[in-house]
């Protein structure tokens, strides 16, 4: 992509240019973002499908492999930009640690909120000198939007307190640092300085998993970027990301995922020989 930003309304025409390419699995060097007002459509991302229905927002990070399947009744808008035009969202970050990229959205006024800002975007774009930092602001707004209804979707049980986003946020920034490590719960318990039980009841309340949980899935995010991106083993890759012996790493993998390593890898290599 050699424009920074661009915006796209999903019309019929659209969906159907789209189906007329046939486009298969690919990779993005720009984050995207698809607003599904109407209809449905049904996303791929690393070989794991999810159908997304209306309202509901997609996000697919830079890198990651993506099919979608556009359904005849879909509407709403793309979006996508590189990550230099909007960097350290929010979204990126959380990408890192969920393997989802569907956000429901609230029907009528929080659809019509999305619908709005998104035709202020699409606007400005149409000038002919557009603004690009207007539409970063707008879209930078947009991103808060999409993270606000990510946390309504918290059941009000789990309602987080502010102070336990940040300690959730802090968690996953050590995380990040240390995922390749083998280390366990009781780490980034000792390293917050905080029990394992409430670390867990934090991790709960913000991503309804457990902190093991989030390590694991944190770990075969990378490997799937590895196993596809780059050229090392899959000895290589699992001693990188802390697992000691390739047979445990090939377990966790195919517990997760259905396949081993190495099936992931080849099934790669054939969709783009």
């Amino acid at each position: 992509m050699e424009k920074p930003f661009v915006i796209f309304k999903i019309t019929k025409e659209f969906v159907d240019n789209i189906r007329a390419k046939q486009e298969g699995a690919h990779f993005h060097d720009f984050e995207e973002l698809i607003i599904v007002t109407e209809g449905s459509l049904e996303h791929f991302i690393d070989f794991q499908e999810e159908v997304i229905k209306a309202p509901a927002v997609s996000y697919v990070s830079m890198g990651k492999m993506h099919k979608v399947v556009e359904h005849d009744d879909l509407r709403g808008w793309v979006i996508n930009y590189q990550n230099e035009f909007i960097p350290d969202s929010k979204l990126s970050f959380y990408s890192n640690f969920i393997t989802s990229t569907s956000i429901p959205l609230s029907p009528n006024a929080c659809t019509s909120r999305f619908v709005g800002l998104c035709e202020i975007i699409h606007a400005e774009y149409e000038h002919e000198n557009p603004d690009l930092s207007t539409i970063r602001y707008l879209t930078t707004g947009l991103i808060s939007m999409i993270e606000a209804e990510r946390k309504r979707n918290i059941s009000a049980e789990n309602a987080v307190k502010g102070s336990q986003i940040a300690t959730f946020n802090n968690f996953l920034r050590i995380l990040e640092e240390n995922f390749r490590r083998d280390e366990g719960v009781s780490f980034y318990a000792d390293k917050m300085n905080m029990s394992e039980r409430n670390l867990n009841i934090i991790c709960k309340n913000n991503f309804q998993k457990s902190v093991s949980e989030i390590i694991e899935t944190r770990k075969l995010i990378e490997a799937k970027n590895l196993l596809i991106h780059s050229a090392k083993s899959v000895s290589e890759i699992g001693y990188e990301l802390g697992y000691n012996e390739k047979s445990y790493f090939t377990r966790v993998f195919r517990n997760k995922l259905s396949v081993t390593p190495t099936e992931f890898r080849e099934m790669i290599r054939e969709m783009f020989s």
